[in-house]
């Protein structure tokens, strides 16, 4: 069908063929002469067949013009795709058939148990039932995987072009406030933090809309300097990134590229500035390297001086004097955190709070640079730096901190009062903004139509310095590629510590605008809850002395209860509807609801005086949460080591959702711990606080009914599936008890059995293929992953149940060390943590499998073959099996090898002993038989 010229009433669309006699005759259809069909017919080309006048009068049939329809600020910012039906179809085919399977097999292994061996029967059916409960929690969720997209060429249009309500073209956008945590400089080395720092302060959006704020809970100087070296750096760093258009932005991660750094740069000066540029970071590492020596001879210069004061002053009075080794700073007084030479008053869990303003509020109007012959050219290059605040909450003995959930409480605080964002991007100290456009990413779902109900977008987390082979599963793609993209059709993703971009109001235990409620068995009924609006809202939180003190509870669940005691700052109170409405959607459609009109976030932000300082430094103090909700429902919640959880968990059990946002380019990177001993402990501080959450009130047990079914299956998988290890841990030992006592967990090898072994693996096998298909990862990693499933179970699992159930009965609290972020020891091989050995009771029990496994491979064989009527079925299933144990602890033996094979002495004093034990162990309970004959 051709378009050709309206006619009729004006904006009449018209889809008719061409009025035109003289091109029908002269040009066959299919040599169309499209310049003479336009210029006889005076008509000009539309949008797909439809094309208007020139006229702007709306069409009175649907009141429609060509200038509204050409703009649409209607126009969707992400788009949502689902999984293509030829992999999905199958896939839920599979679970099903599988489903179908294990039940009838299941049911097969009861009816039929080995008589000779019941005990051995009795542990396999156990543990195969629990791991079918545990394999039906970990696939109900991933039944319904989505993917996601975003428009930021929309996004710029609707917030950051020409319109009737912004007619400078100023940035409409919404402020970000970016929180970045760190405790120790031993551990998270300052130089990692600073390249942090320095992504974050070169990222793509309005500058005036960002402010950065570091939480230093260890109130360091080292730190404190770092940041300050990091910023003067950065007046370099962020507009060389700007004019170049650089990739990543962290100036570590970036020169070390191996790719060619000219690729893709046509400005001239671009080699120039880069060798440039590179000379001066280099300078920049060796000062941060440096300012450790630079701070101890600065100490020891004032204390000195001070000293000889002391002396003159107590010669004078005949007194004694007392020499205390104070902490000095470049300006001559004393740090007010943790000394180096730690005092009351001046060390770690006992100093003053601090906040220091490293750049200030930045300008509303670009500032242009100008050309150095000395530095770089910086012409039209927007020199402006983000708002840059360290904090270091203040702590005292007697109070409890929180650890990191604590410190984060503070940085929402602190923040609402100097800059008040109404979004929270979460970064730990080594994740690193990747991709300079991120943040934008992340708000085309808070800004498109409906992001008034999310309250967090999670980002996959991605690492560097990872080992090629990837041994002990650090990269978790089957997590965050399958399972979080599987949430992601749900409710939404959980809340992973890191990579995080939060709605400051629903940070607040505010509920969202509009919520469902679901019941039946399976959640198939829903309806709409009912809620306040949040205007109604935040007028019962300041009427919080009168009404709502009174205000009965929510009889349905706790989570619903409006917020009530935020603390006794009327500022910081008075901020939370300044920042819900500034986090809100455009009301650009009708279809938009609880939206804001255009414009009304061009106002520059006011600047900070020192009663505002001074109030800021008031809601960082130890004791401001006393007598208030902060950690039990408003901010991070605590109580467990994995806070990040549980504060995602209350979000959506208020009715909120969240989204998962994978971008082309990976958003964060950071790092994570190659050694095996540092991997198992960080495994084991996730199991614990999944164990934690099991014997709490957040368990998923309890949630409310704005949950979804299946978003509470996937919670109540997170609190269980630590306690799987201690039927792995008896599973695992199965083959080599089969090997030892010559029985096998059925009382025959028959066609049965093995026709519903085959049929499990196969449908299993497929499955995984399919989820590697939809999911995007690889085979190896998939394999990787059951690899390290079988190690962190049998080692960090089995102790997290052990350390949660002392905590719950005995009251054992749990300390955990926070774990180092810094590379191996040897400069020459990135990789030399992965080859070092540092032993820990961890590795007790998966050594203990392996060696009992081997030794029973040694006596099952040694036994059939100098049997009168070797039994060879039994011992090829035993042997099966054990290969099948050895498989799955072939990382792990690995590991325990170091480089090159080279063992530690303790590896083999306890495979030693070990062996010996499980030797004599199997004689005492089973002696052999004097009576037999050979």
């Amino acid at each position: 069908m051709m378009a050709t010229a309206p006619s009729g009433s004006p904006k009449d669309v018209s889809l008719s063929t061409s009025n035109s006699k003289s091109i029908s005759l002269k040009n066959p259809p299919t040599d169309f002469d499209q310049q003479r069909w336009l210029f006889e017919s005076k008509g000009r080309y539309g949008i797909g067949n439809a094309c208007w006048q020139d006229d702007d009068d709306n069409d009175p049939k649907t009141g429609t013009s060509f200038a509204k329809f050409m703009d649409k600020p209607w126009k969707p910012l992400t788009r949502k795709t689902s999984v293509p039906a030829s992999v999905l179809s199958p896939y839920r085919v599979l679970v099903g058939i599988r489903l179908v399977t294990q039940f009838f097999f299941l049911s097969w292994r009861l009816q039929n148990p080995n008589l000779d061996a019941m005990w051995l029967w009795g542990v396999s059916i156990s543990c195969e039932i629990w791991f079918a409960f545990s394999w039906l929690l970990d696939q109900l969720p991933k039944l319904n995987p989505i993917n996601r997209a975003t428009d930021l060429v929309a996004l710029k249009i609707k917030f950051e072009s020409t319109s009737p309500g912004n007619p400078t073209g100023r940035s409409d956008l919404p402020g970000v406030d970016v929180f970045i945590s760190t405790a120790d400089p031993d551990k998270e080395p300052p130089l990692v933090t600073a390249n942090t720092i320095l992504s974050i302060l070169a990222v793509e959006y309005p500058i005036e809309k960002v402010s950065i704020y570091i939480s230093d809970d260890g109130g360091a100087i080292l730190t404190f300097e770092a940041m300050a070296e990091a910023v003067s750096f950065g007046h370099l760093w962020v507009p060389f990134c700007r004019k170049h258009n650089i990739e990543p932005r962290n100036p570590e991660s970036y020169f070390t590229l191996k790719t060619d750094p000219t690729k893709n740069k046509k400005r001239p000066d671009f080699v120039k500035d880069h060798r440039w540029i590179k000379r001066e970071y280099d300078e920049f590492k060796v000062r941060i390297n440096g300012l450790p020596d630079v701070i101890k001879k600065r100490c020891e210069r004032y204390n000195y001086k001070e000293e000889m004061k002391e002396k003159n002053l107590s010669r004078q009075k005949s007194d004694g004097y007392q020499n205390s080794k104070a902490t000095w700073m470049a300006d001559g007084t004393h740090w007010p955190g943790t000394w180096l030479d730690p005092v009351a008053d001046h060390k770690k869990g006992d100093h003053a709070g601090i906040i220091q303003l490293m750049s200030k509020v930045p300008e509303i109007e670009p500032v242009m640079g100008i050309e150095d012959e000395g530095k770089l050219d910086f012409t039209d290059v927007d020199i402006r730096l983000p708002m840059f605040v360290y904090v270091s909450r203040e702590k005292r003995p007697g109070y409890d901190h929180e650890k990191k959930a604590g410190a984060m409480n503070s940085l929402v605080r602190a923040s609402a009062i100097l800059s008040n964002g109404p979004f929270i991007l979460n970064l730990d100290c080594d994740h690193y903004i990747n991709n300079s456009m991120a943040i934008r990413e992340g708000m085309c779902f808070m800004m498109d139509r409906g992001g008034d109900r999310i309250c967090f977008i999670q980002f996959p987390q991605r690492f560097e310095g990872i080992d090629p082979s990837d041994r002990y599963a650090n990269h978790n793609t089957v997590f965050f590629d399958g399972n979080m993209r599987a949430l992601d059709g749900l409710q939404g993703p959980v809340y992973v510590g890191t990579g995080c971009m939060f709605r400051r109001y629903a940070l607040y235990g505010f509920s969202p605008p509009r919520a469902t409620e679901y019941s039946g068995i399976v959640g198939q009924k829903k309806k709409p809850a009912a809620t306040l609006s949040p205007s109604d809202s935040l007028k019962a939180v300041r009427e919080q002395d009168g009404e709502l003190e009174t205000q009965p509870p929510n009889e349905e669940h706790p989570d619903l209860n409006l917020p009530k005691k935020f603390g006794n700052s009327t500022m910081f109170v008075d901020s939370i509807a300044v920042a819900e409405y500034q986090g809100r959607p455009l009301a650009d459609h009708v279809s938009v609801k609880n939206g804001r009109p255009s414009g009304a976030l061009l106002e520059p932000r006011r600047p900070l005086d020192a009663p505002t300082l001074a109030e800021a430094i008031s809601v960082i103090s130890c004791w401001y949460e006393e007598n208030t909700e902060w950690g039990e429902r408003i901010g991070w919640i605590y109580g467990s080591v994995t806070e990040d959880v549980v504060t995602g968990y209350r979000m959506h059990n208020r009715g909120w959702r969240s989204i998962y946002c994978i971008t082309k380019r990976d958003a964060f990177r950071g790092t994570a711990p190659i050694n095996l001993t540092d991997r198992l402990h960080q495994v084991l501080r996730w199991a614990t606080g999944s164990v934690e959450i099991f014997f709490s009130k957040n368990n998923a047990f309890l949630a409310s009914s704005r949950l979804k079914f299946l978003q509470r299956i996937a919670y109540l998988n997170v609190g269980i599936y630590p306690f799987t290890s201690i039927f792995l841990v008896a599973y695992l030992f199965l083959p080599a008890l089969c090997m030892f006592t010559g029985q096998f967990i059925v009382p025959n090898i028959d066609a049965t059995f093995l026709t519903y072994l085959l049929v499990m693996t196969v449908t299993l096998c497929l499955i995984s293929l399919l989820e590697v298909k939809w999911s995007g990862i690889a085979l190896e990693e998939w394999w990787r992953n059951e690899q390290f499933w079988a190690i962190g179970g049998s080692s960090a699992h089995l102790a997290a149940v052990i350390q949660g159930l002392l905590k719950v009965t005995a009251g054992i609290e749990i300390q955990f060390t926070l774990t180092s972020k810094s590379a191996g020891e040897d400069e020459d091989d990135v990789y030399a943590d992965l080859y070092l050995v540092k032993w820990s009771s961890l590795f007790v029990m998966p050594l203990t499998i392996c060696i009992t496994n081997i030794v029973a491979l040694v006596m099952g064989t040694a036994r059939t073959l100098f049997s009168v009527i070797p039994q060879w079925n039994k011992l090829v299933g035993g042997a099966f099996f054990s290969f099948w144990v050895l498989a799955h602890m072939y990382p792990f033996m690995k590991g325990l090898m170091g480089r090159k094979g080279k063992v530690t002495t303790i590896i083999y004093v306890w495979a030693g002993l070990l062996s010996i034990t499980v030797s004599l162990l199997w004689i005492a309970i089973s002696p052999p038989d004097d009576t037999a004959k050979i």
